[in-house]
This record gives structure tokens, C-alpha cells and sequence, in this order.
């Protein structure tokens, strides 16, 4: 399939390698949709629902989800820069949302304010990313590369950050309980406490 309409219901459609960015669609339906090698950089997708979808090498960077709904969508091997998460619409009755990152990179984007709790960022690349004021409890984030990315007041209360690296995390300023992290890693967190280590 190739054809992607305002206003349409698509229902278990594959899309290869369309190259459609700077686009703009608007009350779309998609579930148990397959793309794979599109490019979307910086396509709206407005007042959209996305179900039980998978995205699969695809260009995603600076796409723009205003009022779309996500529920059970899974982003492998796809690039997501600059997204701003917050313009979509992630209803307050939910929690989870059932988001799964496999080896993406999403630098620059923003999670602030959010809940998405068993959130799954796996090997992803989180390079200035935002994560404040969000509550993400019980989340996967392993193997991840967050440098220079920001928590402060954020819910990470039974995350696990096992093998990842570059997190800047205050444990007096964040829910860290029940939290785990690699050992070495876990040094930079005595950091915001003013500790100091030596041999």
C-alpha cells in the first residue's frame, strides 16, 4: 500500500519505503500497521490514532504528533529526533501506554510532563533528551545512552537502568526508590550529593 488519505481507516496496511517528509495528515486511523524504510522527518500527523503499530528503520526526526493518540506502538532501529512527545494525547485515565524504543535515537526529544510508566527504551540513544516533571515508574530503560539528558522532579521509582550511561541524576531531586543501575554507573549518583570517592 502506498496511499495514505485524510480521514482514513487503515487496518492491518504495510507501507515500504515511502518517502513522504514535510507532509501533513490529519484524523487518520492506523491499527496493526507495519512501516518499514519510510521517511516521515517532519510530517504532522494531527489528531491521528496509532494501535498496536510498528515502525521499523524509519525517519521519524522532528515529526509532529499533535493531538494523535499511541497505544502499543513499537519504534525499532528508527530515527525520532527532536519529538516533542507532549503535543500528542495521552489520556489521564492511562498509564501505560505500551511505547517500546528497540536501538533508536532520540536525541533532543521531550518526555516533559508526561506518564508513561513501563515505558521501553531499549539501546537507545538519548543525547540532550527531557525528562522532567514526568513520571515514568516501572520503565525499561537499559543499555541507553543518555548523556547530557535531564531529570529533576521525575518519577523513576522501579526503573531499570541496567548498562546504561550518561545519566545526570539527583537522587534528592527524583523518585529513585526500588530504582536499579549498574554498579559502576552508579557512582554519578553520589555525585549530586557532594560526595566525594577516593581509593
Amino acid at each position: 500500500m502506498t496511499t495514505i488519505e485524510d480521514g482514513g481507516q487503515y487496518l492491518d496496511a504495510s507501507y515500504r519505503k515511502l518517502e513522504l517528509p514535510d507532509t501533513q495528515y490529519q484524523d487518520i486511523e492506523f491499527e496493526e500497521c507495519q512501516f518499514i524504510d519510510c521517511n516521515f522527518s517532519q510530517t504532522a500527523f494531527r489528531n491521528c490514532r496509532f494501535t498496536h503499530c510498528e515502525f521499523v528503520r524509519c525517519n521519524l526526526s522532528l515529526m509532529d504528533l499533535a493531538n494523535t493518540r499511541l497505544f502499543a506502538v513499537v519504534f525499532r532501529e528508527t530515527k525520532l529526533i527532536g519529538v516533542d512527545w507532549g503535543k500528542a494525547s495521552w489520556p489521564v485515565f492511562h498509564v501505560d501506554f505500551e511505547l517500546e524504543f528497540h536501538h533508536c535515537i532520540l536525541n533532543d526529544c521531550s518526555f516533559f510532563g508526561l506518564t508513561l510508566n513501563e515505558l521501553v527504551l531499549d539501546e537507545c540513544k538519548l543525547h540532550d533528551a527531557d525528562f522532567r516533571e514526568g513520571n515514568f515508574a516501572d520503565s525499561a530503560m537499559t543499555c541507553c545512552d543518555f548523556t547530557h539528558s535531564v531529570f529533576m522532579r521525575t518519577n523513576l521509582r522501579n526503573v531499570d537502568f541496567s548498562e546504561s550511561t550518561g545519566y545526570a541524576i539527583n537522587v534528592l531531586d527524583n523518585e529513585v526508590a526500588g530504582a536499579r543501575f549498574s554498579r559502576d554507573e552508579a557512582l554519578s549518583l553520589l555525585e549530586s550529593l557532594g560526595i566525594e570517592l577516593v581509593d
